[in-house]
């Protein structure tokens, strides 16, 4: 009768250890390795953008051991006890507590897809309008801007003095050309400037700005080009959760009684 009851205890024994070895995922020196941490090590990956398929289980798995045979050295050494341990530890729980509280500030105050229409429609209006094609020729002293204006009208070719006299580095080497832009993009000199050529006409006298003097020539004209909302939707609502978020740190900051 006896050795019939012997597999049947060992049976019970084996049943009922079976959740508990299911729980780790190995055992280093005695001490449970529990699944829990290749589950939260994988979730950490994930947030980063990684997520973790199962060819990546053996992995995680290996790095959690891994992990568990160097703390324990270093708990054998001591180290876990030392001031500079425990301060980087609280500055670890620091990090991670306030990286906690922001992403639980944007889950609670997402931004609407009203909020991200109307800081479309404020850049539209901003923008909106017309565009200029121009070229510029930039020197120090008016006499030399005279002297281009004065060959240009005798035949000289603007792109080649711009390559050859331009203080501009940008649009110099290439003839002068600002590419398109909205007439206040540039200084308010250079732009009333600007907006009263007809197209393929030069200034024909030297405009000063705070950079030097300008030779301006008006290319091209259009209505501004402007990407549709859906094409920027993602990068204006990035912009205004920062700017929500720099709010509720501001907010935050200016309420606390510091002493």
């Amino acid at each position: 009768m006896k050795r019939y009851v012997l597999p049947a205890v060992s049976a019970l024994v084996l049943s009922l250890a079976l959740p508990v070895f299911a729980q780790n995922v190995a055992i280093v020196n005695g001490k449970p390795v529990p699944k829990a941490r290749v589950d939260a090590l994988a979730a950490q990956l994930a947030k980063s953008g990684r997520p973790v398929g199962a060819e990546m289980e053996g992995q995680l798995k290996e790095e959690v051991i891994a992990r568990e045979v160097f703390m324990q050295e270093a708990q054998k050494r001591g180290l876990d006890a030392s001031d500079d341990f425990k301060t980087q530890m609280e500055l670890a729980r620091q990090t991670l507590l306030i990286r906690e509280l922001f992403a639980d500030q944007q889950k609670k105050n997402p931004v609407s897809d009203a909020e991200v229409q109307a800081e479309y429609d404020k850049f539209v209006s901003a923008n909106g309008g017309k565009e200029y094609r121009a070229r510029h020729i930039l020197v120090e002293k008016e006499a030399d801007a005279k002297a281009i204006i004065a060959s240009l009208k005798k035949g000289g070719k603007f792109e080649d003095i711009a390559k050859k006299q331009s203080k501009d580095p940008g649009s110099g080497a290439n003839g002068g050309d600002l590419d398109w832009a909205n007439a206040a993009s540039y200084v308010p000199e250079f732009s009333q400037a600007l907006i009263k050529l007809n197209k393929g006409q030069t200034t024909d006298a030297p405009v000063k700005s705070q950079f030097g003097w300008h030779v301006i020539r008006l290319d091209d004209v259009r209505q501004a080009q402007l990407p549709k909302l859906e094409d920027v939707k993602p990068q204006i609502a990035e912009q205004l959760q920062r700017q929500k978020l720099a709010k509720f740190q501001e907010d935050l900051r200016g309420k606390a009684k510091v002493e």
